[in-house]
């Protein structure tokens, strides 16, 4: 099934299920053009590719008085841009039982990196994607910890949290527009993400990252605007998409309302 959009922005590809994304995007033919702290692994993946099909320019996304340079330079050097998908992100474990050794500074940075940078670039990229005249994709990597929180992971959480509730709103206030934004939430997938449990321990962990990007092109494709794959850990996915599908439903009803009692 072909991809919808011809040339991609991958923000967060330098390493797990962004770079995963990034190779099977380039191998189904759209050209992909790879962002992220790691030169070395941007210049790898454009000298592999070739110019033609690969791109690539470097950003730190928490570097917020940068962004702006950023994304002039992104439209700059690739005006036929119709996709960005933000995949960037951290994790950890927060113990919160320990109030006196808990360290804000990093809380705070995971939150950053979750979704404030999240929200910036898309408010950013957004006003490009929406002035083409054909359809367009803001595609952005959520987490099933968004919907039922993970005890150990506080930051984590509720920083995807924030940015689940941030899409949905967005999302219920663009229907009228050319791009579609299309929350992805993946299941655990054997990615640099999990290091903080240690290299071995982490990285074993979940479902191979290609067989991930496999199984995400193939959703993508569809041009669903909300793509799960698995579920939570602990429940049979049956069990999982019914409370997904339940809370989608009521958000929905209550955005109807809101939405008639407010100008766009």
């Amino acid at each position: 099934m072909p991809f919808p959009y011809e040339t991609v922005l991958i923000i967060g590809a330098t390493s797990g299920i962004g770079a995963a994304m990034a190779e099977k995007l380039i191998a189904e033919g759209s050209r992909v053009l790879v962002s992220g702290r790691r030169q070395d692994r941007i210049d790898q993946f454009v000298k592999k590719h070739g110019s033609e099909k690969a791109g690539g320019i470097r950003v730190d996304i928490t570097d917020h008085g940068s962004i702006d340079t950023f994304v002039e330079q992104v439209l700059s050097d690739y005006a036929s841009l119709d996709c960005v998908f933000l995949n960037s992100g951290v994790q950890s474990a927060t113990r919160l039982s320990r109030p006196h050794e808990f360290d804000l500074s990093k809380f705070h940075h995971e939150v950053n990196v979750n979704f404030t940078s999240i929200v910036n670039l898309m408010m950013k990229f957004l006003p490009h994607l929406q002035s083409k005249p054909h359809s367009t994709g803001l595609i952005i990597t959520g987490t099933h910890l968004a919907l039922v929180p993970a005890a150990t992971m506080a930051a984590y959480s509720a920083s995807k949290a924030a940015l689940t509730a941030f899409i949905d709103c967005c999302r219920a206030q663009s229907r009228q527009q050319s791009t579609k934004i299309i929350e992805l939430y993946p299941p655990v997938v054997q990615t640099e993400l999990h290091d903080w449990m240690g290299i071995e321990n982490g990285r074993a962990l979940g479902m191979p990252v290609a067989e991930f990007a496999d199984i995400a092109y193939e959703e993508l494709s569809r041009g669903e605007d909300l793509v799960v794959v698995g579920s939570i850990a602990t429940e049979s996915r049956e069990v999982y998409m019914d409370l997904v599908d339940r809370r989608r439903r009521i958000f929905e009803k209550l955005a109807g309302a809101m939405l008639s009692r407010f100008e766009l």
